[in-house]
């Protein structure tokens, strides 16, 4: 006969029976592998200010800094990053001639002062996943956007997208027909619309020369002259070599400083105190300051009016001031 004693007041019952209590738990989540980056520039500042930008993200880690293309080819050799963010203008090995070695072992995307179309054209010739130019572009489109080279999405900002369109309306190479019926409606044809294809790609040439080759040898699958090679010499201005175009205003007669010459390029952009603010890692504040010096300088009292002597289009831009 079962105990008819009942439990004291309070007593713990026993736990009841777990139905999973035998099934094997699943592994802990392991914690999600950081996004792994190069960054490669010559000026310091722009890589010490790119590298705290980048490593204040939880999911991004700068792990090499480069001065040169051929320190970052080997930087990006030893630790295989997921992106590298390369300048076109570097001593020694430009970032042009570096390009083709370094998109064997990860997604490129070029950071830079750089905007002539030719270059823009040269660079994604070589391999590029992307073009940024410094000024179009805010500190989380950055980040945005190496995050996306890393998944394969193509980013270009206005400069760089715009030299690709001008490429894509020269070459207006013959296309294969399209399927019948297709492109050929009465909307179509009443306005022109052309059905011929459009291509950027060019015939890549030979490998490089001796001179120019990186650690290993091997020949890249593009070509690598030196982008001194491409164009007649790197550090001069696209009016400098490229026919057609009208002469650069004298801007040195500003004698605005390195830094003045950067944040007017940005204003000239259209870019406000912000953005140039996130462009070039200072505190809106000492935009303000380097702006009223920059006015000071360029005798204007405007944004508008600046930028207009900046890039010549004042009626004095190209004359100096008597």
């Amino acid at each position: 006969m079962p105990d008819q004693t009942p439990h004291p007041t309070g007593a713990p019952q026993p736990p009841p029976h777990h139905p999973f209590a035998d099934l094997p738990l699943p592994p802990p989540a392991q914690p999600a592998r950081r996004l792994r980056v190069v960054v490669a520039d010559d000026n310091p500042v722009v890589r010490a200010g790119l590298t705290a930008l980048l490593s204040g993200r939880p999911d991004i880690e700068v792990v090499a800094e480069a001065a040169d293309g051929r320190q970052a080819y080997e930087a990006a050799h030893q630790h295989r990053p997921d992106v590298v963010l390369l300048d076109v203008r570097m001593p020694g090995v430009d970032g042009i001639s570096a390009l083709p070695y370094l998109v064997q072992i990860a997604p490129v995307v070029m950071l830079t002062y750089s905007r002539e179309s030719e270059v823009v054209q040269e660079a994604l010739r070589r391999g590029a996943g992307g073009y940024l130019v410094h000024g179009e572009f805010t500190a989380d489109q950055l980040v945005d956007a190496v995050r996306d080279i890393k998944e394969g999405r193509a980013h270009f900002t206005p400069t760089a997208a715009g030299a690709l369109l001008a490429q894509l309306r020269r070459d207006r190479a013959p296309a294969p027909p399209l399927p019948e019926g297709l492109g050929q409606s009465p909307s179509a044809t009443a306005y022109g619309i052309s059905t011929s294809g459009q291509s950027y790609m060019q015939t890549q040439s030979a490998g490089p020369p001796a001179h120019l080759r990186l650690p290993g040898g091997a020949a890249p699958p593009a070509s690598s002259e030196n982008l001194s090679q491409v164009q007649p010499h790197v550090g001069q201005s696209s009016s400098e070599w490229t026919s057609g175009r009208p002469a650069a205003p004298d801007r040195a007669r500003f004698q605005l400083s390195t830094r003045e010459a950067e944040i007017m390029d940005l204003i000239a952009s259209g870019m406000n105190n912000q953005q140039i603010a996130a462009t070039c890692f200072i505190s809106e504040k000492t935009v303000k300051n380097h702006i009223n010096r920059i006015f000071a300088k360029l005798h204007s009292t405007s944004r508008s009016e600046a930028a207009a002597k900046w890039i010549g289009t004042a009626p004095d831009a190209h004359r100096g001031r008597g």
